[in-house]
C-alpha cells in the first residue's frame, strides 16, 4: 500500500551547527541497523565508478577520468534517495522489507524526483562539456605532447591555467547543484512538491543559513572525494553515511519550523 505524502513545502526552521552533529550521529545509528541498504546503495555506485576508471583504461585517456572524477560527485545525490526512505521509515518503526523499499523508489517514476533528476543530469553533462572546452582552450594546441602521459604539460603555464579555471568554473558547478538539491531531494520524497518548488526552497535554506549550510556542504564535497581515492571503496561508508545524515537533518529543519508555523496559526 503506498503511503499517501502531505501537500505542499513545509515551515522550516534555522540550521545549527548542533543539527549537522547530530543528523550525522542519527545516520550512523541508521547504518547499524539497516547495513545491508547501505551496501547495495552505496555498491551500485562504487561500480559506476569502477566502470568509469575501466572506460579511462581501454580509451587511454586518462585526462577523461579528471573530469569524470570531479563530476562524479555531483550524481551522489541519487543514490541517496534509497536511503532517505529506508531513514523515513526507522523514524516511523516501518517495515524494511526490500519490496517496500523499492517499491517505493520505483514509485517515485510517477513523482517529481524523475524531473530533478533530469535536471541534475543535464547540469552534469554541461560541467563535462564545459570541462572539455576549458581543457581544449589551453591545451588543445599543446602539439607533440601526449596529454594522457606526459603529465608535465599541467604544469606549465597554460597547464596550471587550466586547472585554476577548471577548478573555479567546477566549484561554481558543484555549489549550485548543491544548492538546489540538498533540501529538495528529501523534500520531494517526504511530500507532494512540484519540483521547482523544491528547488527554490533548497536555495532559500542555504541563503538564509549559509555558514553551517556552506560547511556541510564542503563536509560532503571533501568526505566523498576522500572516498573515492582508495578504488572508490570509502563511498561504501560515506554515501550511506551522507545519505541518511541529509535526510536527518532535513528532519531537522522541519521540526524546527513547527513552532513557528503552530504559533502563526494560534494567532490568525
Amino acid at each position: 500500500m503506498t503511503e499517501t505524502r502531505p501537500l505542499g513545502v513545509p515551515a522550516l526552521g534555522s540550521v545549527t551547527f548542533g543539527m549537522l552533529g547530530l543528523a550525522l550521529s542519527h545516520a550512523w545509528q541508521d547504518i547499524r541497523q539497516a547495513p545491508g541498504y547501505a551496501v547495495i546503495f552505496a555498491g551500485v555506485y562504487v561500480a559506476i565508478g569502477w566502470f568509469m576508471v575501466w572506460i579511462t583504461y581501454v580509451t587511454g585517456h586518462s585526462y577523461w577520468l579528471v573530469f569524470a572524477a570531479v563530476g562524479f560527485p555531483l550524481i551522489g545525490p541519487f543514490a541517496a534517495v534509497g536511503l532517505y526512505e529506508v531513514s523515513h521509515r526507522l523514524e516511523r518503526c516501518m517495515s524494511l522489507t526490500p519490496k517496500e523499499i523499492f517499491g517505493v523508489i520505483f514509485d517515485q517514476r510517477h513523482r517529481q524526483l524523475p524531473s530533478i533528476s533530469a535536471v541534475i543530469i543535464v547540469m552534469f553533462l554541461f560541467w563535462f562539456f564545459v570541462g572539455h572546452m576549458i581543457f581544449a582552450l589551453f591545451l588543445g594546441f599543446s602539439t607533440m605532447t601526449n596529454v594522457s602521459s606526459s603529465y608535465e604539460v599541467y604544469f606549465t603555464q597554460d597547464g596550471l591555467i587550466m586547472l585554476g579555471s577548471g577548478t573555479i568554473v567546477g566549484a561554481v558547478f558543484a555549489l549550485v547543484l548543491y544548492m538546489i538539491t540538498v533540501i529538495a531531494l528529501p523534500l520531494l520524497l517526504d511530500r507532494e512538491v512540484d519540483f521547482v518548488t523544491a528547488m527554490i526552497t533548497s536555495v532559500q535554506v542555504v541563503l538564509q543559513n549559509p555558514v553551517p549550510m556552506l560547511l556541510w556542504g564542503l563536509m560532503i564535497a571533501a568526505l566523498t572525494f576522500l572516498a573515492m581515492l582508495p578504488a572508490f571503496l570509502g563511498l561504501f561508508v560515506v554515501l550511506p553515511l551522507l545519505g541518511h545524515a541529509t535526510w536527518h537533518l532535513y528532519r531537522q529543519i522541519v521540526e524546527a519550523g513547527a513552532p513557528e508555523s503552530v504559533g502563526t496559526e494560534a494567532k490568525a
